[in-house]
């Protein structure tokens, strides 16, 4: 049986497509050794420098272990936006394609053919091959974006928002509790505009009433929602679901109105800051944001106002960006802030963001929590690694289990577990339950 090796970059909305790509690939026998392997593929990543980078100079390290009569493919977004420049220039490359025929992977490879159709692929209720968990699935509600953020292409080679259908959303979320997975993580590059397109008005409080219904599934939660389209009536419905959790992923970018406006944001502070205090004040709620820094228009003043709102608005999780600057967007033609600057803006941001973490961790001491177990830990097998219910996969923390009361634990069942230290920036639990 020929080999399979596939390398998949960026963000979990990648993985989805790359899970399509396994789907059309299941001849194949997968293998961890690209040096093995008779077909490799690598999804790209093309947000920003540093993902474009990655995604280069991971085509180049797999073209260095092609072996005779191999085929290198690559795909996604990276692709997609640099058609021209990279065909010229990876000569490596047998196969390119863009982020519209991650469904015809098989027929490329088999034919040994490019294709580039004119628009996003929506995914269809088509069989996936999920990675990396037995009990957990992120389900992507659509493609594309219809903000207009200064600092971002992605509607440049993503297009427009294109909204799946609810009940091929609902399909998918039954065939894959069939195969027995429970916990699920929807997903797209603006959530909460889901289903407008569709002239669905309140889409995501329709979807999440159809999800409800689906018997099998414990446990949901929404990542990326956006201020402008998030509304207090989407918050009381997650609020009162009895299957989606109260986890509010929300990137905000920026908190001061001059920046907000600058970046094509949408949302005033005050309006942010309301919908904060609704996410915030409902019961065991979970609240993560991300924010740029050095963004063109970023004076001292609009810096420490974003650092004095991070130090008094607890979050618990925070993931900061250095600005980049990408062609195609508003903000590459407007005048630049110095790259001293904006790593120094970065480093004291830094600072901030890993005390509200350190703190978010230390306030779980003492407390019993419902946990997924995931395997053996980063760690190594000394602990098994779980996570907390409530967190998404692999982007909210680990907790390591070094004792348990319960024997024969099992990756993927649901234990309650008591959280005994924070040390060495990890949390250390008991399964008791």
């Amino acid at each position: 049986m020929a080999k399979l090796y596939l390398c998949s970059l960026g963000c979990n909305k990648n993985l989805v497509d790359s899970e399509i790509m396994l789907g059309r690939l299941q001849n194949y026998e997968l293998t961890s050794t690209p040096q093995d392997a008779d077909v490799m593929i690598v999804n790209t990543c093309g947000f920003i420098a540093s993902a474009k980078e990655e995604s280069i100079k991971t085509i180049l390290e797999l073209a260095n272990f092609k072996k005779q009569n191999s085929v290198l493919v690559v795909t996604g977004c990276l692709m997609q936006r640099y058609k021209k420049e990279l065909m010229a220039e990876l000569p490596e490359v047998d196969i390119f394609s863009g982020v519209g025929d991650y469904d015809k992977i098989d027929e490329m490879i088999l034919k040994k053919q490019n294709l580039f159709s004119p628009s996003t692929y929506l995914q269809k209720n088509e069989k996936r091959v999920i990675t990396g968990s037995n009990y957990h699935a992120y389900i992507k509600l659509s493609e594309g974006c219809n903000q207009n953020c200064s600092f971002c292409a992605i509607p440049t080679f993503k297009g427009r928002l294109k909204s799946r259908n609810i009940k091929d959303i609902c399909k998918e979320v039954e065939n894959l509790v069939k195969d027995g997975f429970y916990d699920f993580s929807f997903i797209s590059q603006d959530s909460s505009s889901f289903g407008r397109d569709l002239g669905l008005k309140d889409g995501l409080c329709e979807l999440i009433g159809e999800v409800e219904k689906i018997d099998g599934v414990k446990f949901a939660r929404i990542l990326y929602l956006y201020p402008t389209t998030t509304t207090p009536n989407l918050i009381e419905k997650i609020v009162n679901s009895n299957k989606f959790l109260n986890y509010f992923d929300m990137p905000i970018q920026h908190i001061s109105n001059n920046m907000l406006k600058i970046m094509r944001r949408g949302a005033k502070k005050e309006k942010i800051i309301e919908l904060l205090n609704l996410m915030r004040n409902s019961s065991n709620s979970f609240l993560r944001s991300g924010f740029i820094v050095g963004h063109p228009g970023e004076s001292e003043a609009d810096f420490d106002e974003l650092c004095k709102f991070l130090e008094e608005f607890k979050f618990d999780r925070v993931s900061v960006f250095a600005y980049s600057k990408e062609e195609d967007t508003l903000a590459f033609n407007m005048a630049q802030i110095p790259s001293k600057i904006i790593t120094k803006r970065l480093n004291k941001l830094e600072k901030i963001t890993q005390n509200l973490v350190k703190n978010s961790f230390k306030n779980e001491i003492s407390k019993e929590i419902l946990c997924e177990i995931n395997g053996v830990s980063s760690e190594g097998e000394m602990f098994f690694g779980v996570k907390n219910i409530l967190w998404d996969r692999d982007i909210d923390g680990e907790i390591l289990i070094n004792d348990t009361q319960i024997q024969n634990l099992q990756v993927g069942g649901i234990y309650r577990c008591k959280i005994t230290e924070f040390t060495g920036e990890k949390l250390i639990g008991e399964i008791v339950a």
